[in-house]
């Protein structure tokens, strides 16, 4: 027994097995320190728990209590099986071990059946270290979130000139996995010639250090496919180029009149689903359509950071979006919204109305006001009602151009001093088909920090909208304080608390010199 009454494998001391739990509990990781247990012949006859993590639980969610146990009482279905038999392999060889997939079955209730593992095994201290990793539910995850949003992933070495797909990027691209990676050329002969200067600029983009957004048609027979491809590229110590990294969102359903998520919400209504299982899934769209990227981002004249806080409630997925982008010719545009109403119909608003924005965008639109009546008919024709506010910085001559539909005004710090930009008129969408809206322009200055936000940040059932207004100004004067390549970082910091009811989209920029 060691000293605190817990049992301890027999050979191993108990300042030994105290360690080593003290190692294994902090790990956040699946590990177990196993012991062998021989017969009188010397043989191992079973393995005991000396230690163990506690942060990732075994599939019957036991964590630490399983110290002092042996597997055989634990797993009785391992006994003699090809994970017993490596274990026996490594302590007789003094090897590590590897098994990539390890089957488990168990027949006990409240427990899955069958269940797939990673594990590793290496010797240590008379006893083996085993590492393992949940395999089956790692790639149920990505089949089902590539399948639900007809995504898929790709990797280029620039050094080897090798690719690696995911699953979706052979469904997208309909070719059999067997036949590797889609070669290069292939895919650019693929592509439509009218599209090949937007895959220039991407790459273009890509050169120059930044992220990559476009959406480009290929051919496949005679069917013709859109396809949205996000990519960064990973650089060595001396900023050389390394690999491509892209995501690939098949989004050719936007284009005609019945998207994807009009589906998905049949699909939904015809299976008679809870609105708690409606609501995760619009949850997870949110995630796909408009990710959230954690570090600030570069803008031409702009350091930007967006922000989502999500509902404190399960059930009250929202419609919040933004967008944010150097468009060509260098002037950036700014925009948060607000779809009323939550769920998979509020999820599908605001994918409707953010891709139509970056539609018009593409084709030369440029006016916030003009862009908000063409945002404000389409929520007429989609029946939805909902708020945004449009900017336009020119990084030339420092000037924020921008208007608003019922929307919150933006907030803009200067000194550290936060105050509310003038309000210039504007309905909320889908009010009125003929509203018209003001454009009014701003000038800025180096330092000044511009914060959008949609009305979560602001509005709570208990407390008043001036009191929670006061606070987020005091929070932005706080920030802009900071030194200022931690301005932004500070002000996320000081905006985390999230609205019970309702999300929050934040999207604050900071004038660079």
């Amino acid at each position: 027994m060691a000293e605190d009454g817990s049992p301890v494998a027999p050979g191993v001391g108990a300042s030994v097995a105290a360690l080593m739990q003290e190692v294994l509990a902090a790990i956040p990781a699946g590990c177990t320190w196993l012991f062998p247990v021989t017969g009188e012949d010397g043989c191992v006859v079973d393995w005991t728990v000396a230690a163990t993590t506690d942060q990732v639980p075994d599939i019957h969610r036991r964590g630490v209590r399983r110290v002092g146990s042996r597997l055989s009482e634990l797993y009785p279905s391992m006994v003699g099986g090809p994970l017993w038999s490596l274990y026996e392999q490594v302590l007789a060889e003094g090897s590590p071990g590897r098994l990539e997939d390890f089957e488990y079955e168990q027949k006990t209730a409240g427990v899955v059946a069958y269940s797939r593992f990673a594990v590793t095994v290496h010797p240590v201290l008379g006893g083996l270290l085993v590492w393992w990793q949940r395999s089956d539910e790692n790639e149920r995850r990505l089949a089902n979130t590539e399948l639900l949003g007809s995504l898929g992933w790709s990797e280029y070495d620039l050094v080897t000139g090798r690719s690696d797909w995911s699953p979706g990027m052979y469904r997208i691209f309909e070719r059999d996995p067997a036949l590797g990676p889609l070669p290069r050329a292939e895919q650019g002969a693929a592509m439509l010639a009218d599209d090949r200067g937007i895959a220039e600029t991407a790459w273009q983009t890509l050169d120059s250090g930044g992220r990559s957004d476009v959406t480009v048609r290929f051919r496949f027979g005679a069917m013709v496919k859109h396809l949205r491809i996000l990519s960064d590229v990973a650089r060595d110590a001396a900023g050389a180029p390394l690999k491509i990294y892209a995501v690939v969102q098949d989004v050719t359903a936007r284009e005609s009149s019945r998207t994807e998520l009009q589906r998905l919400s049949d699909r939904l209504h015809n299976r008679e689903m809870t609105a708690l299982a409606e609501h995760r899934l619009a949850a997870q769209l949110q995630n796909m359509i408009q990710p959230v990227p954690r570090e600030t981002i570069a803008l031409h004249g702009l350091e930007a950071m967006v922000g989502y806080l999500p509902a404190e409630s399960a059930v009250r997925v929202g419609g919040d979006w933004y967008h944010a982008e150097t468009l060509p010719g260098g002037a950036v545009v700014l925009a948060v919204g607000d779809v009323a109403g939550h769920g998979l119909q509020a999820a599908s608003g605001m994918a409707h109305l953010r891709f139509a924005l970056v539609a018009w965008l593409s084709i030369g639109i440029r006016d916030p006001g003009a862009l908000l009546a063409h945002l404000n008919r389409l929520s007429l024709q989609l029946r939805l009602t909902g708020t945004a506010v449009v900017g336009w910085f020119d990084p030339e001559r420092r000037e924020l151009t921008w208007a608003r539909a019922g929307h919150l005004p933006p907030l803009l710090c200067r000194a550290e001093t936060s105050t509310e930009l003038p309000l210039p008129t504007g309905l909320l969408l889908g009010a009125h088909g003929g509203a018209a809206y003001e454009v009014v322009t701003t000038p800025l200055e180096t330092g000044d920090v511009v914060l959008f936000y949609t009305d979560g940040l602001v509005e709570r059932r208990r407390e008043g909208t001036s009191h929670l207004l006061r606070q987020v100004k005091e929070n932005l004067s706080a920030a802009a304080a900071e030194p200022g390549d931690r301005v932004l970082p500070r002000l996320r910091t000081l905006l985390q608390a999230p609205n019970p009811d309702d999300d929050t989209c934040l999207l604050a920029v900071r004038v660079l010199p």
